[in-house]
């Protein structure tokens, strides 16, 4: 539990942010774009850019120490680390966004109730976010791309294990918004554990807590706060094989699937097969074995492909996040979709098929937020999906699903302007309402 002074100091940059965020919303569209703009530029600065990497090996020395300690996992050490290319990532992703359409200049939705009674349905920001992740300082960029963006108030709570890289980040980030005269507090880095449960208890202040990481955190995020909370927790990805497809082509999406990033949420865990699937099998598990995954499968698999090892009921139902792969067989579609809702985690599902009938019917009926055929999970990203960048992959089904965008991070208004207009004027016998829809 915070302490009151802690509390105390968490709502007021929690309402600071929240009063950036609104200045935020009477910039000219192109004045935003052209901070996102501004953002990537920084980022690809060769000194700056130095800068960011030297803090970032600080961090991962000392995640691999406490690796060593037993005090990190291995998946969570893969996402702490930051290369040319992720930075390079993030600069087109600010691009994306700063290019992509601003809703908050145009109503989606316009209707005239009656002449001279005209209804708006108006996007506006949610207000104030507040977001907690583990590792992936990338997120820092990513997140408040987007928040400036939709013109939210922000406050970060990343891993300690990132916090050089943090503070590298947001410090870029902070100077460019100085020199375009921006306020910097819609953009708040929390340092300190104790400030998680302070920004918890701060309902009235942060409109919604986003929560990236293991199932465990976001469960905590999730039970010990009024805020409502949008989780990114596990990835518990799946591929099917069915029937026959091009072994070498079936390869190449699993072993993408797979091992390109294999501590991140949308790479798979279990590859599922049935009969028919047997040379695609044998192709994949071969590739697998060439970038050094240790498999664990079924006995059909055993017997199939000898180079893997026995899988325990756990595997099924375990997010690996490194080199390693349960395979199982099943009989037939209905066996693949009773397996993957129930051990899914509602994430991205992929079926890899040459037979229309199945894929379609795998696509209407398995409960995820992205489902795919003949296609890599990996492609469940934001920066993928043309989003920019996202917040998180929400597996929930209210407010937003899969990456989170733009459109997650805004709610709407409805504003009517009339001229004298009373609504005991309308109804059964009285005046009727036009309800004529416009192009906004």
């Amino acid at each position: 539990m915070a302490s009151p002074d802690v509390v105390d100091n968490i709502r007021e940059i929690a309402r600071a942010a929240r009063a950036a965020g609104q200045t935020y919303t009477q910039l000219p569209a192109e004045q935003r774009a052209g901070v996102l703009v501004a953002w990537a530029e920084a980022l690809e600065n060769a000194e700056v850019r130095a800068k960011i990497l030297d803090a970032n090996t600080q961090d991962v020395s000392a995640a691999r120490a406490a690796l060593a300690r037993g005090e990190l996992d291995e998946a969570r050490v893969r996402r702490l680390v930051l290369t040319p290319a992720k930075l390079d990532s993030l600069c087109d992703g600010l691009r994306q966004l700063a290019a992509s359409p601003d809703l908050l200049a145009r109503p989606d939705l316009m209707r005239d109730l009656d002449d001279g009674l005209e209804l708006v349905r108006q996007p506006c920001p949610l207000g104030c976010l507040a977001i907690v992740f583990e590792a992936r300082p990338d997120a820092v960029v990513q997140i408040a791309g987007l928040a400036f963006k939709t013109a939210n108030g922000l406050l970060l709570k990343g891993g300690k294990e990132a916090l050089a890289s943090n503070r590298a980040l947001t410090a870029v980030l902070h100077r460019v918004l100085r020199e375009h005269a921006v306020p910097t507090a819609g953009i708040a880095l929390l340092e300190q554990r104790e400030e998680i449960a302070a920004m918890l208890s701060c309902d009235g202040d942060i409109d919604l807590v986003i929560a990236r990481g293991s199932g465990a955190f976001v469960h905590y995020i999730q039970q010990n706060t009024a805020i409502p909370v949008m989780g990114h927790a596990e990835g518990l990805c799946h591929m099917y094989l069915h029937g026959s497809y091009d072994p070498e082509a079936a390869a190449r999406m699993v072993v993408d699937a797979k091992c390109s990033y294999p501590a991140a949420c949308n790479a798979i865990e279990t590859l599922l097969w049935s009969p028919g699937a047997e040379q695609a099998v044998l192709a994949s598990l071969a590739a697998l074995r060439g970038q050094e995954v240790e498999l664990r499968g079924c006995p059909e698999t055993r017997e199939l492909f000898a180079q893997v090892g026995v899988a325990s009921e756990q595997d099924w139902s375990t997010e690996y996040g490194s080199f390693v792969l349960a395979v199982r067989r099943v009989d037939n579609l209905d066996a693949a979709l009773a397996h993957i809702s129930r051990f899914g985690s509602r994430h991205t599902e992929a079926i890899i098929t040459t037979e229309a009938t199945a894929a379609e019917r795998f696509l209407a009926e398995v409960d995820a937020a992205c489902v795919f055929h003949n296609a890599s999970t990996r492609f469940a990203d934001g920066y993928r999906f043309g989003l920019g960048a996202e917040v998180g992959i929400s597996t929930g089904k209210l407010h937003a699903r899969g990456p989170v965008g733009v459109e997650g991070l805004l709610t709407y208004r409805w504003l009517l302007r009339g001229r004298g207009h009373v609504s005991t004027d309308y109804g059964p016998g009285k005046r009727k309402f036009l309800h004529r829809t416009r192009t906004p």
